[in-house]
């Protein structure tokens, strides 16, 4: 929807039109500075007040064939002046900075749809390396969208002749080229990028000069050149959050002030063994930067170092974490099993993406809940904890803590590639509004033998939360003795007992069964036959697309599991009140397999396993479809 406003004095040749929403998209080379362009024009949209969420997509290798379709990088990016929770099914506008960026993304435009396109890029060569056999800037097949031809690379090199840089080097800047015309485009601040730029180049000043002078440069040529006779204002989303102070954050970054907030909540180190893995690293990056709040990072040679150490912080009283993908899970699954036998606080903190094996490091995916569940040999249950969204993603980090802490169990949390590199307005919580994560270690003997001894055994349970004690090493008295082997239900001593072993799998099980987890909320206003029920990432797409049922007059309730071992007590009861119950997962129906199987409700599962998240529209048709269908 757009309405037209004055233009001021200064712009007496150019509308302003006022829009309630925009999806832009930068796509280019894995070389472009896409992603960079990309997260500048978010943080600008964030501290300008617009609700957002975006959307990074890029090859997986470092540094794909430059001009290919395998090495186009691309950053999404929808933001409102209301409430949204997807990055758009559609960009509003594209900016492609080659033509193998323009193959790739055009199929997604909608008619009328905005194309600024780098015009120096388009030689026969570059045309013909991605299957052109004539170049679309000429041959009309882009007359259905308002095509922009920009010589964007001409034109930097132009603004940056003063620095006496190199053409290569030159050109490096042309995506600040790209930021500035877009920030002039939708009357974005500057101040925050021009502060960027200075500081990431601070040890190199003549760069730093240059950049600015390219942004600028590109805010220029919109405000004056004919070819932009528009430019467009997206007003502040006020309404759309609560008071508070914000900031924009994504998923790992969230996930990892989330720890940070845990182990001070618990008053305890925080320790974190990892290996770097594609899309978890980002968490070791970002928690290696905060010694000052007692974080301690190992960057292992390997999983299995690197969960072996997060067990052993564990043992040693640390707030434990280790940082993953599916295929680390894989190799850290043996450990994940004693620790469940060890009964000792651990977070595994998966993120995952398109398998199996190698898979596709950089797409997303939810196909490893059924691995999170049962990955590990014999009965090893564990707590399963999901978040939601990007900044949902600080809250699941609390609630996981909070879960290992309480019950003495190792617990997995299942974030993806979309959340974790996705972004969002996050408020940042008060100190008091976070939980208190407090435990008390054993500190004297807890049993009293016939003869009047006082020992300590570790394995004596609360007879709440079924945890057993937290000795740490070296307190006098709690010596103790710890390992793989079947333990003595409360000695702690080795035990081949097979009414033993059955007793000790039935209680790890009865532990987490006991956990206490908030009922699952439904929002069903009207009280609908369809339930879509949702795990995960699949919030933001789901909820969009009952938005749009429900403006469109349609009947449907929406529940959204966090916890899915175990699932909500209510969940059953939920479950019973529906005709049909709709499952849309981004794997093959994992989630609609446990449903089945605990509750024996035919719930019907919409899956899609392309590395890419849900679209509302998409979404929408089918639980459409699926209302009418009975």
């Amino acid at each position: 929807m757009t309405s037209q406003v004055s233009p001021s004095a200064g712009e007496a040749a150019k509308d302003v039109r006022r829009l309630d929403r925009v999806i832009i998209r930068f796509a280019g080379d894995s070389g472009d500075g896409m992603q960079l362009t990309g997260d500048r024009f978010t943080s600008e949209t964030a501290s300008f007040g617009n609700d957002l969420s975006t959307l990074p997509n890029f090859p997986a290798e470092i540094r794909a064939p430059a001009g290919t379709l395998p090495g186009v990088s691309s950053f999404q990016l929808h933001f409102a002046d209301h409430d949204i929770l997807t990055p758009g099914d559609a960009p509003d506008v594209l900016v492609a900075m080659n033509p193998a960026a323009l193959k790739a993304n055009v199929g997604d435009l909608p008619p009328g749809a905005e194309i600024i396109v780098d015009t120096d890029e388009f030689t026969k060569r570059a045309l013909q390396k991605v299957g052109y056999a004539e170049s679309p800037l000429e041959d009309g097949s882009l007359d259905g969208f308002r095509l922009h031809r920009v010589p964007l690379t001409t034109l930097t090199v132009a603004a940056l002749e003063r620095f006496e840089l190199s053409r290569k080097d030159a050109q490096r800047s042309k995506n600040m080229f790209a930021l500035g015309l877009l920030s002039w485009m939708y009357h974005r601040p500057t101040e925050g990028t021009e502060k960027f730029l200075r500081a990431k180049f601070a040890k190199k000043p003549q760069i730093a000069e240059a950049n600015l002078a390219a942004f600028r440069a590109g805010w220029n040529f919109g405000e004056t050149t004919e070819d932009f006779a528009v430019s467009y204002e997206v007003a502040p989303a006020a309404e759309a959050f609560p008071a508070g102070t914000y900031r924009n954050i994504s998923g790992n970054l969230a996930l990892s002030y989330g720890l940070i907030a845990a182990s001070r909540q618990a008053d305890l180190p925080l320790y974190l063994g990892s290996y770097p893995i594609t899309p978890a690293s980002d968490i070791l990056h970002e928690l290696s930067k905060h010694k000052n709040f007692g974080v301690r990072t190992f960057q292992a040679e390997d999983e299995i170092a690197a969960i072996g150490a997060a067990l052993g912080a564990a043992f040693g009283g640390s707030l434990a974490v280790t940082t993953t993908s599916g295929p680390g899970v894989a190799l850290k699954s043996e450990t994940i099993g004693l620790a469940v036998s060890l009964e000792l606080p651990l977070l595994v903190i998966d993120i995952q993406r398109g398998g199996p094996s190698t898979g596709l490091p950089t797409k997303t995916e939810q196909a490893d809940l059924l691995q999170a569940m049962f990955g590990r040999n014999g009965e090893a249950p564990v707590p399963v904890v999901a978040p939601r969204t990007p900044a949902d993603c600080f809250d699941a980090a609390l609630e996981a803590a909070r879960i290992a802490l309480t019950y003495r169990t190792p617990v997995f949390l299942l974030s993806d590639g979309y959340l974790a590199n996705g972004s969002e307005p996050w408020r940042i919580p008060r100190p008091d509004e976070l939980p208190d994560l407090r435990v008390q270690f054993a500190q004297r003997p807890n049993h009293t033998l016939d003869d009047g001894t006082e020992v300590f055994w570790p394995y004596k349970r609360d007879p709440q939360t079924l945890a057993r004690p937290w000795a740490v090493p070296g307190t006098p008295g709690l010596e103790h003795r710890i390992g793989g082997i079947e333990k003595q239900d409360g000695t702690g001593n080795i035990s081949y007992d097979p009414a033993n072993h059955d007793f000790m799998v039935r209680t790890r099980q009865a532990k987490i069964d006991g956990i206490d987890v908030p009922d699952v909320e439904v929002d069903d206003p009207h009280g609908a036959r369809t339930l879509v029920l949702g795990w995960g990432s699949t919030y933001g797409p789901v909820t969009a697309a009952v938005r749009r049922l429900r403006a469109a007059g349609e009947s449907v309730a929406q529940a959204h599991l966090r916890h899915i071992s175990p699932f909500p007590k209510n969940l059953g009861t939920v479950l019973g009140r529906y005709e049909r119950v709709v499952v849309p997962e981004m794997n093959l129906g994992q989630l609609a397999t446990l449903i089945r199987a605990k509750y024996l409700v035919d719930v019907e599962p919409f899956t899609q396993v392309n590395g890419m998240p849900f679209k509302e529209e998409q979404l929408a048709g089918v639980l459409e479809a699926t209302i009418h269908a009975h």
